[in-house]
């Protein structure tokens, strides 16, 4: 997630300091930028480039300046509202798909706030069917029906998932859902990726996007020293290990024992970058590393490795961490958008 902090006091401009210093140490958080003042003429250009605004103002001047820039829940970046003590963090906008209900529940417990949220399901303790999309990085290709599956959540009514895939199972297992759910496996009308949920004559149609871990290690790493890296970046996406679709590293490390026996393990495909793939790769967001640079002539290995087999206009969802000899990225393929 990139995240943009905008103040218009100078105590607010202290608090998107604390935020930023402590959101940075976050490995779903790739970049964390901040902004002063300006705020109408600021919005619209954050509205483009971040994925969340955290608007540290009066709710008056915010609800203002984002109102001309709102268009779907789909598409808007969530937005977060917070005095300048840091009392109360408010969920304003993109609750579910946009990821505003889970950061603010993020942001309240790091600074010791109360969280505010309204969306229905989230205060009947359910969660909605756009945020189990959301959390599992899933398109809802008709999501003018989300609000009919939200309330026939809110009135328990039976909802049928049917999948060829097994990673939803191992989410739902794994959250406490309070909602009336039924799994349907082994579907042979379904398409390659996709997911359909239905509630009583309602349909609706979920694609999966491509999730992709990247991988650098250093020479003779065991595949269970790998495969520890990767459950743990997987805990803190609170993503299913059944989840990922494609493990990938730069072909320098084509032979690597470990590597290749993980992928068979977990019967998950292995992509090797080439080299002048790599060379040629220019991201502002990648983490550049000097020893890879001075010795391969390319900026990195794992952030790289994962953006190019996610495809273009792919997104980081978890920046480059090192874990005892092996460093991990995520990224996933990009949105479509109906």
């Amino acid at each position: 997630m990139k995240i943009a902090i905008i103040s218009v006091t100078d105590k607010g401009k202290s608090l998107s300091q604390k935020l930023k210093n402590i959101l940075d140490k976050d490995s779903t958080v790739i970049l964390t930028d901040i902004y002063y003042k300006n705020v109408k003429k600021s919005m619209p250009i954050l509205f483009d480039k971040y994925d969340a605004i955290i608007a540290i103002m009066a709710s008056g001047i915010l609800i203002r300046s984002i109102a001309p820039l709102i268009n779907s829940k789909i598409t808007d970046p969530a937005i977060l509202n917070m005095d300048e003590n840091g009392k109360y963090v408010i969920s304003v906008l993109s609750g579910h798909m946009g990821g505003a209900n889970k950061l603010t529940v993020k942001i309240a417990n790091l600074i010791n706030s109360e969280a505010i949220i309204t969306t229905a399901t989230d205060v009947n303790h359910k969660l909605g069917i756009d945020t189990i999309a959301n959390d599992l990085f899933l398109d809802i290709k008709n999501p003018q029906s989300i609000v009919n599956f939200n309330k026939a959540i809110l009135k328990d009514k039976k909802i049928i998932i049917q999948t060829n895939d097994k990673f939803i199972e191992d989410y739902i297992s794994k959250n406490t859902l309070e909602i009336n759910l039924l799994i349907e496996n082994n579907n042979n009308n379904l398409k390659q990726d996709e997911i359909i949920v239905v509630c009583n004559d309602t349909i609706l149609k979920l694609h999966k996007r491509k999730i992709v871990v990247g991988i650098g290690c250093r020479r003779n790493k065991s595949s269970k020293d790998i495969l520890t890296a990767i459950e743990q970046s997987l805990r803190d996406l609170n993503l299913p290990l059944s989840r990922i679709d494609l493990l990938t590293s730069a072909e320098i490390k084509k032979d690597e024992k470990g590597l290749l026996e993980l992928s068979e393990k977990l019967n998950i495909p292995i992509h090797f970058v080439e080299l002048d793939k790599l060379k040629l790769f220019k991201s502002d967001i990648v983490q550049e590393s000097e020893f890879v640079k001075s010795k391969f002539g390319i900026i990195g290995v794992c952030e790289p490795s994962a953006l190019i087999s996610a495809g273009f206009d792919s997104q980081l969802i978890y920046k480059k961490t090192v874990y005892d000899g092996v460093t991990i990225s995520i990224a996933v393929s990009k949105k479509e958008i109906n």
